[in-house]
């Protein structure tokens, strides 16, 4: 993927260039808003990590002139506020998602690859299958070889979360914001007991397992089945 960057704490900024790059992925960078900017509206992106904290033009300044210039390319957000006003008014303005500093970057590469690997709307598919399971978005059903396996409307959002990023770590906060819409951690076992009743009825009864824990970051669906 393309990412641009723009970060203007040097140390902040070499540690998630250089871990992109690691990862495989093409990172440009700028130091201030007005940079940022331009960068982001003369080059075709993946994905923008935008820092609010900026000078020049701040993050929410970029962010609304990348979106009055029908620039829909996913914008992460990160800033040292943890406030939930700071939060909504990043995703009001156009943010795709926000993260707050200080993160871990397996957290960050996990956000970034997840938004840049989201179809666009037109692009959107209604039946995902990975290996023997099959989701049906139009019939909301959803099957493992020939047996149709039941799921309540929260254990079907999360799965089709996780077949969304396949390959990729789901973390628990993005759990939370794309199947609960929440943007911040309530500090609730939600994902807990709802993964616990998804894996009885996806896993328990085959003999590959679907969902895979990633300590400490969040799931996946398992490398096995696809």
């Amino acid at each position: 993927m393309k990412v641009l960057l723009v970060e203007d704490d040097p140390k902040v900024a070499a540690h998630i260039e250089q871990g992109l790059v690691n990862e495989g992925h093409v990172c440009m960078s700028a130091n201030d808003g007005a940079t940022g900017l331009e960068l982001a509206s003369s080059n075709t992106l993946d994905v923008i990590i935008l820092d609010i904290m900026l000078p020049m033009l701040d993050g929410f300044t970029v962010l609304e002139r990348i979106r009055a210039s029908k620039n829909t390319t996913p914008v992460l957000l990160l800033s040292a506020k943890s406030e939930v006003d700071d939060k909504v008014k990043g995703l009001r303005t156009g943010a795709n998602d926000y993260l707050t500093k200080p993160f871990a970057f397996e957290e960050l590469l996990a956000r970034v690859e997840g938004l840049g690997g989201r179809p666009h709307e037109s692009e959107d598919k209604t039946l995902i299958k990975v290996g023997d399971l099959t989701l049906d978005l139009v019939n909301r059903k959803v099957m493992r070889g020939d047996t149709e396996i039941d799921l309540q409307s929260k254990e079907f959002q999360l799965l089709e979360c996780l077949l969304r990023h396949k390959g990729k770590v789901v973390t628990r906060s993005m759990l939370l914001e794309q199947v609960w819409n929440y943007h911040f951690d309530p500090q609730t076992n939600v994902i807990d007991v709802h993964i616990s009743r998804l894996r009885q009825k996806v896993d328990k009864a085959f003999n590959i397992p679907v969902i895979e824990t990633v300590r400490g970051t969040g799931y996946r669906i398992s490398d096995a089945i696809t």
